[in-house]
């Protein structure tokens, strides 16, 4: 490859116009979707060994003898315990993502994945046995209400939620649009809680945005890793080099993840061929699975690149920071990311029940696991909320000080 004096990338443009494959489809850095598997009858079923059900079949008989409720709330149905049970069998393993989806809270999983969703605009999941905000969606109705990544979410509309998965927080956060959902949150730093009421709207997910900062400084904000990501990606790095700059921020902050194919195509544009940008660990159930640069590299070692992380960045974002970050291609500031590093399956277990169960966890090409501890920048910034208040971003302001910083790039080249 041809190296061109005073420009950051190594080959003619018309590269960036042409390579633009990606792996579409439903393997996510979130959710890895199979195909329906095939239903199978109690009779046909594997059996465990040595575990006597006795207990469970006394237990369902005295509550079918003895319980009164105490409301009108509609009596469960013996087709309700049994998908309680099955839960309860998920939970027991005591991972937050493993999780049995009965009828109502797979069809809401399957709305997420078309992307087709009414409710508030935010990512949810369990850290700590505590459901807690990954991050909220950029212009959504819970981002302009104040919702912030971190919080932890306490009550909704009233009712503790303490013990529920996040599939049966997320449908009760779900609703028609234009109705009110109100959160009771904990946020770190108040020394009381905090009562926010949201009005659902329909969702549409917004995935980036481009501007030029002074000094010459090309910004990428990514607000997901979703199917149309790559190529709105490969327009943004169109953008940045016809600008004729040296200097990037690829700004990640809030972004909750999404497809696993998305974050290996970006970190190909940076990477040779054959670098490894993740890997699937599956424990002892099997080998793992490298996942690698396809190899469009197209900058040289005149980039500048630094990329933004904080609580909110979680899955592909850390897949993708991690990667670039330990080949030596960007620096990373803000704060510590969410640390979401596990892969799970979609399995249908009936014809409206899915099983979504975790299989695997990501590792960053240097072998360490995110789900463990989160990736943690090379420059700490908090954001300054004052600032903020008054148009000024304190974690850019230190990425631009950051990229104007000759002297550290320097130092930097010699070391590589």
């Amino acid at each position: 490859m041809h190296r061109y004096n005073g420009n950051i990338y190594k080959t003619a443009l018309g590269i960036i116009l042409l390579v633009v494959g990606f792996y579409a489809g439903f393997r996510a850095g979130e959710n890895r979707m199979l195909e329906r598997a095939p239903v199978l009858s109690g009779t046909e079923e594997m059996k465990p060994a040595q575990v006597d059900f006795s207990s469970f079949w006394r237990t369902w008989n005295l509550l079918q003898e003895k319980f009164v409720p105490t409301s009108t709330t509609t009596l469960a149905t013996d087709q309700d315990k049994v998908w309680g049970a099955i839960q309860g069998l998920a939970s027991s393993y005591k991972d937050p993502y493993t999780v049995f989806l009965p009828p109502v809270q797979a069809e809401i999983f399957q709305d997420d994945v078309r992307g087709n969703f009414e409710g508030v605009g935010m990512e949810v999941a369990m850290k700590d046995g505590a459901l807690t905000v990954i991050a909220p969606l950029k212009d959504t109705p819970a981002y302009k209400a104040g919702i912030k990544a971190g919080d932890v979410i306490t009550k909704i509309d009233g009712k503790n939620i303490v013990g529920f998965s996040t599939e049966q927080a997320i449908a009760m956060i779900r609703g028609k649009k234009g109705t009110p959902v109100k959160f009771e949150i904990y946020r770190e730093g108040n020394k009381e809680s905090l009562e926010i009421v949201v009005i659902r709207d329909t969702i549409a997910i917004p995935t980036i945005s481009t501007k030029i900062l002074p000094d010459g400084i090309f910004d990428i904000e990514l607000y997901n890793f979703s199917a149309s990501s790559p190529e709105l990606f490969r327009r943004a790095l169109r953008e940045f080099i016809d600008a004729r700059t040296d200097k990037l921020i690829l700004d990640l902050r809030g972004n909750p993840g999404g497809y696993l194919e998305a974050a290996i195509d970006m970190a190909s544009w940076f990477l040779p061929i054959g670098k490894p940008v993740v890997t699937e660990d599956f424990g002892k159930k099997q080998e793992p699975v490298i996942y690698r640069s396809k190899g469009y590299d197209i900058f040289n070692d005149k980039l500048r690149m630094v990329i933004l992380i904080d609580n909110g960045s979680a899955s592909a974002s850390e897949i993708l920071a991690g990667a670039l970050r330990e080949h030596g291609i960007a620096v990373l500031a803000g704060e510590k990311s969410f640390g979401k590093g596990s892969v799970q399956e979609l399995v249908s277990v009936t014809g409206d029940t899915s099983l979504k169960v975790t299989v695997a966890r990501w590792l960053t090409p240097d072998g360490t696991s995110i789900s463990a501890q989160g990736i943690e920048p090379d420059f700490k910034v908090t954001l300054d909320k004052d600032l903020f208040k008054k148009g000024v971003d304190s974690q850019v302001q230190r990425a631009v000080n950051i990229l104007k910083d000759n002297s550290f790039w320097q130092a930097r080249q010699k070391v590589a």
